[in-house]
């Protein structure tokens, strides 16, 4: 039993002092440069910190070498991870080669896949070193490591996006030595490679390998199947794989079909491709804007520019813009069969939908000009055909063919200039601007060269302005 002199001879310990000097260093700002002078102990999360903060990323490299220096020095793929990512953004890829060989030669830790994913990604897609992606890929058995299917598919899939075809198959058949399992994704790389590189038959051949390689094909297998027929004009057999995907049970998505319907439309096969549509929404399959611009398109094809305009309407309502340029042809179609009452009703869409009416207008004095009735010109004025009427815009009387008689004195002193140019047309005002056109024709008796066919103009010749 310990006695009470004892106890009171015991020293007493200054807490406060403790207290006060662990404060102080906790406070103490770290220097990364001078990382060889700072005395204490530093942790594995103070060590990524420091790179994690560090203002200027060229300095990772030397701080790195510091603190492979120091007693405390424990790499591992979080500190190996942010090193990278700071030479990355850097753009120092000669450093990361260099931390690479660093890595091989300590041995200090055991890296997963993901780590070599990110090096993988960062040469691939920053650095645009295509080679060293693939060299790291099968590097990695030399740093204890094996890639997953993602990884090796991120490879297969970058050499394909950059057009490296003679190198895929020999990527493709190194699966086995690195240990990688094919499956649906890199059989569907290995597709859409082929399909770019125009060998829809060695694509073909690959889909025969799902069921070698039990693997089951799936929506994005017929999709990248069914673009590589269209774009060849094999139609057909891109229409077979629909069947065939219904029987083999995998559901069409608004891709797969926006694929078939775009291929269907530009192999001139029109009625099918809106049909395909119709189904599609039937089968409650909701599609996409694109769909919607190819069908648009489709109806523009086939001269149905009622419908056409209808579903243009129909896309604004579902907040969907139509391009500029089916507004374009819209409004060429509705001049070139006469429905000139519904093109204000389109300029008005476009209006609303953000396009210029500017562009609009000018569309429209294009689309009149190919009127088969003579008319030039709404806009800068209606071009006279060989039958004798020189220009409206001027108000200059023409006799009508074959009546020669009907200009009368009381009007020979009248101008149809002085009505028209009352209402200038700006986009809002379409009908009254219409409206003073036919009352100005009624009165010259010439009400006829709206609805009679006349011969086409060469616009070179035809006469505006002329008092």
């Amino acid at each position: 039993m310990i006695s009470r002199s004892i106890v009171t001879k015991l020293p007493k310990i200054n807490l406060k002092w403790y207290h006060s000097t662990a404060s102080l260093n906790s406070s103490i700002k770290l220097d990364p440069l001078e990382l060889h002078n700072h005395k204490d102990w530093l942790s594995p999360t103070e060590v990524i910190k420091i790179f994690e903060t560090l203002k200027d990323s060229n300095s990772t490299l030397t701080v790195l070498n510091q603190l492979s220096k120091r007693k405390d020095y424990k790499p591992n793929e979080a500190l190996y991870t942010s090193v990278v990512n700071n030479l990355s953004e850097a753009k120092n890829f000669d450093g990361i080669e260099e931390v690479m060989k660093r890595i091989k030669v300590e041995k200090r830790c055991r890296l997963s896949d993901g780590f070599f994913y990110n090096v993988i990604r960062i040469y691939g897609l920053r650095a645009g070193r295509i080679n060293r992606a693939i060299e790291t890929l099968f590097d990695m058995p030399n740093y204890s490591s094996w890639p997953t299917s993602k990884t090796f598919n991120f490879v297969l899939n970058l050499l394909v996006n950059t057009k490296q075809f003679d190198v895929i198959h020999e990527v493709y058949m190194g699966a086995g030595k690195l240990g990688v399992e094919i499956d649906a994704c890199c059989l569907n790389i290995m597709m859409k490679g082929l399909c770019k590189n125009g060998d829809i038959n060695a694509a073909l051949q690959v889909f025969d390998e799902f069921p070698k390689q039990n693997c089951k094909p799936n929506v994005r297998t017929f999709s990248t199947l069914m673009h590589g027929l269209c774009k060849l004009g094999r139609v057909e057999e891109a229409f077979s794989l629909l069947h065939k995907m219904e029987t083999e049970g995998v559901e069409p998505d608004t891709i797969s079909i926006n694929i078939l319907i775009s291929g269907l439309r530009k192999n001139n096969r029109i009625k099918e491709s809106i049909e395909v549509f119709d189904k599609m929404l039937l089968k409650g399959c909701e599609p996409i804007p694109s769909t919607y611009q190819e069908v648009l398109y489709a109806l523009i094809d086939s001269k149905e520019y009622i419908k056409a305009m209808n579903l243009a309407k129909k896309m604004s309502s579902m907040k969907m813009v139509p391009s500029f340029d089916s507004y374009k042809l819209i409004i060429h179609g509705l001049c070139e069969e006469k429905i000139v009452e519904d093109i204000d009703l389109v300029l008005k869409h476009m209006i609303e939908n953000g396009n210029s009416f500017k562009s609009g207008i000018a569309s429209f004095e294009s689309g009149i000009a190919s009127f088969n009735s003579g008319i030039a010109s709404f806009m800068s004025g209606i071009a006279s055909s060989n039958s004798g009427i020189a220009s409206f815009m001027s108000g200059i009387a023409m006799s009508t063919p074959g009546n020669t008689s009907t200009s009368s004195s009381s009007n020979q002193n009248f101008s149809l200039l002085n009505i028209c140019s009352k209402v200038v047309m700006d986009g809002s005002n379409y009908n009254d601007w219409m409206r003073n056109i036919k009352m100005a024709l009624r009165f010259e008796n010439k009400e006829y060269v709206l609805e009679k066919e006349l011969k086409e103009l060469d616009e070179n010749e035809a006469i505006f302005g002329r008092v």
